[in-house]
């Protein structure tokens, strides 16, 4: 009787006349031992592991690619064999085809079994091997986990040994991004750009450019997000105060936005011009972060000899032609905010949201791709700090306030220097044969008409003297074009009033004229008839105090804390919470004489809050509606302690779509008896499991005994689908190690272990928010925290209300960027 063919289900797969993917035959009398893995951008990003057994090359789909940590585990399912011939496959399926996407050869060379082990094993469910690739090297193992009732495919995981080659951290596919064979990125390999020479080409290679209009998406479909207009800030006098402002580096170059799809990546200046073929390698180095549909508000840069950001370093690049790549042509692009992902309008959040969705979308991105960092309360320090570095100056942010596209004072800049900026409307002559002109007139617009605003001579070098020189050549005109004193005006020749300049000086004089000017640049990025006087205003108040009475009053009798002293950790704190407590139903614990008295929970809106605690209706299971109480403001969270209030609990999803959750928590409730070691090692263990099903996860201490698991989720599924997932997760941990986890309630049933509380998960449960405190003795706090902290702390409540200005610091550390947001949705359980 004939043996089957291995490589019938691969052929059955696939129509060889529509897509270039090789035919399979097997390949009878080998005894190779290649090995590769494919990255590919089908209907979902994955990388495909390939080794070579009898002739065919048995395959894995790795759904998160391989990792080079020891404690990072990684879901691989096999797929059908292939043959040898697939590879050196590399191309794009076609859409509609089986496995319809683009595929990259990311990594190859040699496998073999450890000593005393063999092929063969695969059979039994394990292989311990050795790789010799061009990235993976040294030891493995793959291991097939026990199948569930039902279930038809192989699920396995893929996990390094510790060796030489092991290493900390989830950075080997973030950062290995071209092709072994080709050199090319997935977008240049959707794009059709053809394949160069053998050989891989580096980063920032002028061989891996591809022009951005002829891009097409790699792995996410989608189109780039349209331009919008663009927030702009009221210029003042003064920094801001209080924790309830974020403040950021006012960097010296062009404002952009970025709308990014995969590969079709466009910039767009703060007037909507498309100038993508301006920035080639910027593009590309955007394009290789393979970003979800998004747009991303920021200020693309070039570096004068200080190190400074420099807006004439900038000019001179762009006139020379960004693309040389040489040593004086570094454009970098500082992302500060973020304004749509994956179809959704994010302008109505917070700033301090978009700050955190952003760094969780660019958490990996590097240089020319940077994050814009931000410091809460503490401006004046960064103003100091700037001016005293010769840099423009900070822009100071309300924290909770929506991106309103307009200009407001919402956001404000305060300025080391006076800088603004002028249209050029004529010149004089220079008694120099080395300068082709002595100065510039300069006037801006009041709205109704041009006013002239006094001369710039200095600031030019022979570069900017040739190229002012050239451009006035087609734009003299005989009239001038603005009212200047007769005497100011003589040997002037007059130009069209088309030329934007950026202008440092010292101040206006008393008849508007600027003093001690010096010429920065030219700015094509805005038009002249947009060009307006700059007046300093007053420096935004401070958002209203919320009285608190009652200030001495100890809430906290064993430590001692008052309740002025919650008040003022929640206004410290306020905009560290807001991102997760604001703008989602809540529940609050009150406890209006203190926690060693009668505390209760209240959910609904009975009146009395405060103008700031908002309420939304929420149907119930009667049929009915209930009034369920909301924040958006640091305000919200005062007026609630003011009426006592010691914790905030908030649903899994907004009290604008209070139907779609959008995350999902696991409260590790560890049984009396058990150490907090066995709890952190559950969170661990749990975070695993996540992240084989392909999510990714965060740990927050609970401020108690626990540990909570946040699954972050893209707003898409009902409660049902939500509860569900959260409920046979957590059963079928308990049933795979009903020795250490429980999924019940029931406290006769949680001796000895530790309770998955997936409950949280069901439509009207709550769960502390972060930074929330706790009615519990000492006031502590529940705290974000990163994977690798978990293991140096003794128990879940290091921190109290004395913490905050630590938190603050803690918040905006590298470590705890973008935590608790990730645009991801439920996979199959």
């Amino acid at each position: 009787m004939a043996k089957p063919d291995p490589l019938a289900e691969y052929n059955r797969k696939r129509d060889f006349a529509k897509t270039a993917e090789p035919a399979g035959k097997r390949v009878k009398d080998t005894a190779g031992n290649v090995f590769m893995v494919q990255k590919h951008a089908a209907t979902r990003l994955h990388y495909d592991l390939r080794l070579e057994v009898d002739g065919v090359l048995k395959s894995w789909a790795v759904t998160k690619g391989p990792s080079l940590d020891p404690d990072n585990k990684r879901l691989a399912v096999r797929t059908e064999d292939h043959p040898l011939s697939y590879a050196t496959f590399e191309g794009v399926i076609p859409a509609g085809e089986y496995g319809g996407g683009t595929v990259m050869l990311w990594d190859r060379g040699t496998w073999a079994p450890i000593p005393g082990k063999s092929a063969t094993d695969i059979d039994d469910g394990h292989l311990h091997f050795t790789l010799a690739g061009e990235r993976m090297k040294g030891e493995w193992l793959l291991v097939r986990m026990k199948p569930r009732v039902g279930e038809k495919r192989e699920n396995w995981l893929l996990r390094k040994v510790q060796d030489d080659f092991a290493q900390r951290g989830d950075g080997l596919v973030e950062h290995e991004l071209n092709s072994v064979s080709t050199g090319r990125t997935m977008a240049e390999i959707a794009s059709g750009k053809k394949a160069e020479a053998p050989g891989i080409a580096q980063k920032g290679d002028p061989a891996t450019k591809v022009k951005a209009s002829k891009r097409r998406p790699a792995a996410h479909a989608g189109r780039p997000p349209a331009f919008r207009p663009l927030q702009l800030a009221t210029l003042v006098d003064n920094v801001p105060t209080g924790n309830d402002w974020i403040h950021e580096i006012k960097y010296d170059g062009y404002r952009a936005l970025i709308a990014a799809a995969g590969g079709d990546v466009h910039v767009f200046t703060r007037n909507g011009h498309d100038w993508t073929e301006k920035f080639g390698p910027l593009v590309e180095a955007v394009a290789r972060l393979d970003l979800p549909p998004c747009l991303i508000d920021g200020e693309i840069v070039a570096y004068g000899k200080d190190g400074n950001p420099s807006f004439s370093a900038l000019q001179a690049v762009l006139k020379r032609g960004h693309g040389s790549q040489g040593p004086d042509d570094l454009l970098e692009f500082y992302a500060f905010d973020l304004l749509e992902q994956d179809g959704k309008d994010l302008a109505p959040l917070s700033n301090i949201e978009r700050k955190e969705r952003l760094e969780a979308l660019l958490h990996e991105a590097e240089p020319p791709v940077r994050l814009a960092d931000h410091v809460i309360g503490a401006g004046e320090k960064l103003l100091e700090t700037m001016c005293a570095h010769h840099q423009e100056g900070i822009i100071s942010k309300r924290a909770d306030a929506s991106y309103s596209g307009k200009r407001s004072k919402a956001w404000v800049k305060i300025k080391c220097t006076n800088r603004q900026e002028f249209v050029v409307v004529g010149w004089t002559k220079s008694s120099s044969r080395a300068r082709p002109f002595g100065s510039l007139l300069l006037a801006q617009n009041d709205g109704e008409a041009f006013v002239y605003k006094g001369k710039v001579g200095t600031g030019f070098d022979a570069d900017s003297f040739a190229d002012l020189a050239a451009r006035f050549t087609g734009i003299v005109r005989k009239t001038p074009p603005v009212d200047v004193p007769r005497v100011e005006a003589r040997g002037t020749t007059w130009l069209k009033p088309e030329l934007v300049a950026e202008i440092a000086f010292a101040e206006f004089t008393a008849d508007g004229r600027i003093r001690h000017a010096s010429f920065i640049g030219l700015r094509a990025d805005k038009p002249a008839k947009d060009v307006t006087s700059e007046v300093r205003e007053q420096t935004p108040d401070a958002k209203p105090k919320i009285e608190i009475s009652n200030r001495d009053r100890v809430i906290f009798p064993d430590s001692g804390e008052t309740k002025g002293d919650l008040a003022d950790y929640y206004s410290a704190v306020a905009t560290l919470m807001l991102p997760f407590s604001g703008n989602r139903p809540i529940s609050l614990v009150r406890c209006p004489q203190g926690r060693a008295k009668k505390c209760f929970f209240q959910k609904h809106d009975t009146g009395g809050l405060g103008t700031s605690v908002h309420h939304v209706a929420i149907s119930e299971k009667d049929g009915g509606s209930e009034d369920y109480l909301y924040v958006t403001d640091g305000e919200g969270l005062l007026q609630c302690v003011q009426m006592g209030t010691i914790e905030f609990h908030g649903w899994g999803a907004r009290a604008d779509s209070v139907e779609l959750p959008d995350r999902m928590i696991f409260d590790l409730d560890p049984d009396e008896g058990l150490d907090f070691g066995a709890v952190k090692h559950a969170a661990r263990d749990i975070r695993d499991r996540l992240s084989d099903l392909g999510l990714v996860s965060f740990a927050m201490l609970s401020g108690g005994k626990g540990v909570h698991v946040v699954v972050p989720l893209a707003a898409g599924h009902t409660w049902d689908v939500h509860k569900d997932f959260s409920r046979r997760f957590a059963e079928a941990l308990s049933q795979a190690e009903p020795d250490r986890f429980v999924a019940t309630m029931s406290k006769a049933k949680r001796k000895g272990r530790i309770f998955i509380d997936w409950l949280r998960n069901q439509r009207g449960a709550t769960a502390v928010v972060p930074y929330s405190a706790r009615a519990r003795g000492g006031a502590p706090v529940a705290v974000p925290i990163s994977w690798n902290e978990l293991e140096g702390f003794d128990h879940a409540h290091p921190y109290s209300i004395g913490n905050a200005k630590k938190l603050i610091e803690r918040a905006t550390s590298r470590s705890l960027s973008g935590w608790g947001f990730s645009q991801q949705v439920l996979p199959p359980l």
